[in-house]
């Protein structure tokens, strides 16, 4: 799992094969990878639950820090638990960066909703339901439509940036490391606590009622 950590980080995951993967590793034939993984998905499986169970734990303890020092935590504390345990996780393990690399990108280009697929890798959980709520209770102007809309879109603009961070020369380490922390998380900030525009409102309704009309029609 980390050879292929590495190697994706170096190359691209289009430009490493089963048989690299392997040799890397140290392990003689490919059958090694098929018996643990069955197959290149199955290891690539593998590698995001491991990453995913590991931002988790790391989520649960800064939730449980901030609500033991607060029972009503402000959007900015809360927008920090969206990118703090990976950040962290980064910043100590050189693999860990390795991993943001190699798959950081992936939720930029999802043709679904990165928020879906980010609950399923690392965004899920126990830790994960509470940021949920509390964001929703931090962000009452936004409806589900327009809160899903804009946690779409925090969603990618987390994972442009923490993929453009593993790939500097220090990344996720010194002073510029936690200023880059600090801007991802005012940016977050403005993009969720900004006020639905009039115009916005306005496309929502029309795209409603558009849909409300085919359905009479059909």
């Amino acid at each position: 799992m980390r050879a292929a950590e590495k190697l994706i980080a170096q190359r691209g995951m289009e430009n490493v094969s089963i048989r690299d993967i392997v040799s890397a590793a140290g392990q003689k034939n490919e059958s090694a990878l098929q018996y643990h993984f069955n197959n290149f998905t199955g290891l690539l499986a593998a590698i995001r639950a491991q990453r995913s169970n590991e931002t988790r734990v790391k989520r649960e303890l800064l939730v449980e820090e901030l609500m033991a020092s607060t029972s009503v935590p402000t959007l900015r504390e809360i927008c920090t638990l969206m990118v703090q345990p990976a950040f962290e996780l980064a910043r100590v393990d050189a693999d860990f960066r390795r991993y943001v690399k190699a798959f950081g990108h992936e939720l930029v280009f999802t043709d679904t909703s990165p928020l879906s697929k980010a609950t399923a890798h690392g965004g899920g959980g126990r830790s994960g339901h509470q940021v949920a709520l509390l964001l929703t209770q931090a962000l009452p102007h936004l409806d589900a439509d327009a809160y899903r809309a804009r946690m779409d879109a925090a969603v990618r603009l987390c994972s442009a940036s923490m993929y453009h961070q593993a790939r500097q020369k220090s990344a996720f380490r010194g002073d510029q490391a936690v200023l880059f922390l600090n801007n991802l998380i005012d940016a977050l900030v403005g993009l969720l606590g900004a006020p639905v525009s009039s115009e916005t409102k306005a496309l929502a309704r029309k795209i409603q009622n558009n849909k409300t009309s085919g359905k009479s029609r059909a």
